[in-house]
């Protein structure tokens, strides 16, 4: 099979586009003929061997991946041809991937795969973050960072979904243009956000900040919560990691909040597909439908891996591993 593979920590221009053998469906796996895979930011830290998770080298980078049931064990409700997303962890970049059940997940009819593939890691991810970490309710303000990313439009659509206000922060009109559509009530600028904002919500602040990017902006962010407000830690995208001065926190009541989805579903796998079901009805039903930046071949990943370690992607950027849709059991 065809396979995208990191021989080497030196990022993203190194991967390789290699033949491999097809994974075995050992140890009760699920095998899935990958139709596309979700590229992330932490796939651009494994290339660099800086995310927390390092695997030996050489591997298959993709967590996250939409397409049909090759095989599944005896007793899984699981049949051949079924339409599915999954959560493998590795080895999505590839014609063909294996992944534990608890890890797939049934994909409506009325969802695409490159839908299903969006989903998990950047829906999932922000789902755990405003619902149970940040525990946004219906009519609060929410502001969200890096608006035109993964993160940033499903922090948006599901921002809304939950019944908040959403500002959008994004760094150029393009990407501004990327929140709007994705359902930003108000798009601000990066350089000039606190203002902003604070023109936006009358002096009075936003309650929860959603934050994938870090860097310089983290304590003008602390500065537009107003009391009791939460600030929501997910990443680190721009580069380095901030630090918070605690008096800050004392003063306004406030709560700096990490967001490990991953950290806490390995303990309770279960909870995938609690999320699962939640976040895809919400699609089915219509509320929102996951923004496709580009939908890119398995041999352009190392420019799909590129644009979102330069934070140039609008929207959600995926691969398609197969030549021809369906190529094997469609």
């Amino acid at each position: 099979m065809r396979a995208v593979q990191v021989t080497s920590l030196a990022g993203p221009s190194a991967v390789e586009l290699v033949e491999l053998p097809e994974p075995a469906a050992a140890g009760g796996k699920v095998l899935i003929e990958v139709e596309v895979a979700g590229v992330n930011f932490p796939d651009v830290l494994m290339t660099k061997g800086q995310y927390q998770i390092r695997p030996a080298l050489p591997f298959v980078p993709g967590s996250e991946v939409a397409g049909r049931v090759r095989s599944a064990p005896e007793g899984c409700d699981l049949e051949v041809g079924d339409r599915v997303a999954a959560f493998p962890g590795l080895g999505g970049f590839a014609e063909v991937v294996a992944a534990h059940q608890w890890a797939v997940f049934p994909l409506p009819d009325g969802v695409s795969f490159e839908a299903g593939a969006a989903l998990l890691m950047n829906y999932l991810t922000v789902h755990f973050a405003l619902k149970r970490r940040g525990r946004l309710a219906n009519g609060e303000i929410l502001l969200v960072h890096g608006a035109a990313g993964g993160i940033g439009t499903a922090g948006i659509q599901l921002g809304k979904a939950f019944g908040a206000r959403v500002i959008a922060v994004a760094s150029s009109p393009e990407k501004q243009e990327v929140a709007r559509l994705a359902g930003a009530d108000e798009v601000v600028g990066v350089e000039s956000f606190k203002e902003e904002v604070s023109s936006l919500t009358g002096g009075a602040g936003v309650d929860v900040v959603l934050d994938p990017v870090g860097g310089d902006r983290f304590t003008d962010s602390l500065r537009t919560l107003r009391p009791e407000g939460r600030l929501l830690v997910v990443g680190f995208t721009e580069g380095h990691i901030p630090t918070v001065k605690v008096n800050r926190l004392l003063h306004n009541n406030l709560d700096v909040v990490g967001v490990g989805w991953g950290a806490f579903w390995i303990r309770q796998p279960q909870y995938l597909r609690q999320q699962w079901d939640e976040v895809v009805q919400l699609v089915t039903e219509g509320v929102f439908s996951p923004p496709i930046g580009e939908s890119l071949p398995l041999e352009r990943a190392a420019d799909a891996l590129s644009s979102i370690e330069e934070r140039r992607a609008l929207g959600k950027l995926v691969l398609r591993p197969r030549t021809q849709p369906g190529l094997r059991g469609a």
